[in-house]
């Protein structure tokens, strides 16, 4: 899939015009997009960015992207970030690289967002990638029983919760944030705006992975082409 993820970042490069405060996503195919990015800068494109994980951070100064502290931005014109999984309403799951926190803040302030993935990420229904949560440490059990819950009463297929660990099993993975992640595995979210709302007035629950109506583009990379899909909020 990496030619599709290429041809992806590429198309993406063609929203990008001089003078523009981006907002650089997390994962494999935003980094692909940072890399490309940084080329176009080396050639004289001036473009500032805001990253959305410390991991970002470090491929964009890499890249020779300029960067920019998020408080101090006057406006983010367009944010380029990846999606685990994208709905035929173009509903998103996002948060497989513990950063969804920082990239829905990003999103949100952003006049627009371009998600760039590949035909692996398109679905008919969000879920069967797990489904992350951000949460506060204090009371994470407690959080967790009410995750269950209303995932459950959200019409979610399943709703079993687990606590990410770090990858080398020397425990919990810590956010940027200095929070948890749990994933709950739902295979079918079937009320995603109610399962979103639902996750959000839960108490010590910082953020979900539902992306709902931030997206204005969709761009898939194939094996030869890209497909683009233009969105509307409204």
């Amino acid at each position: 899939m990496t030619v599709a993820k290429e041809n992806a970042a590429m198309a993406a490069l063609e929203f990008v015009e001089d003078g523009m405060t981006l907002g650089l996503g997390s994962g494999s195919t935003a980094e692909i997009f940072i890399d490309k990015l940084g080329e176009l800068v080396a050639g004289g494109l001036k473009v500032t960015g805001v990253p959305t994980s410390r991991r970002t951070a470090d491929c964009a100064v890499e890249a020779g992207v300029p960067l920019v502290d998020a408080d101090k931005v006057k406006a983010i014109h367009l944010t380029i970030d990846g999606a685990d999984e994208v709905d035929t309403l173009s509903n998103l799951i996002k948060g497989g690289g513990a950063c969804l926190l920082r990239e829905k803040i990003i999103a949100n302030a952003s006049e627009r967002m371009i998600v760039i993935v590949d035909p692996s990420k398109m679905v008919d229904y969000l879920g069967a990638f797990p489904l992350p949560v951000e949460v506060d440490p204090f009371g994470m059990a407690l959080t967790a029983e009410q995750i269950y819950a209303a995932l459950k009463s959200t019409g979610c297929v399943e709703a079993q919760t687990v606590l990410r660990q770090m990858k080398d099993g020397s425990g919990p993975l810590v956010t940027d944030g200095g929070n948890y992640i749990l994933d709950s595995r739902c295979k079918k979210i079937p009320n995603v705006a109610d399962t979103a709302l639902a996750l959000s007035q839960i108490p010590g629950v910082m953020e979900h992975g539902l992306f709902v109506d931030l997206a204005d583009v969709i761009i898939i990379g194939e094996q030869e082409h890209v497909k683009i899909m233009e969105l509307s909020r409204e």
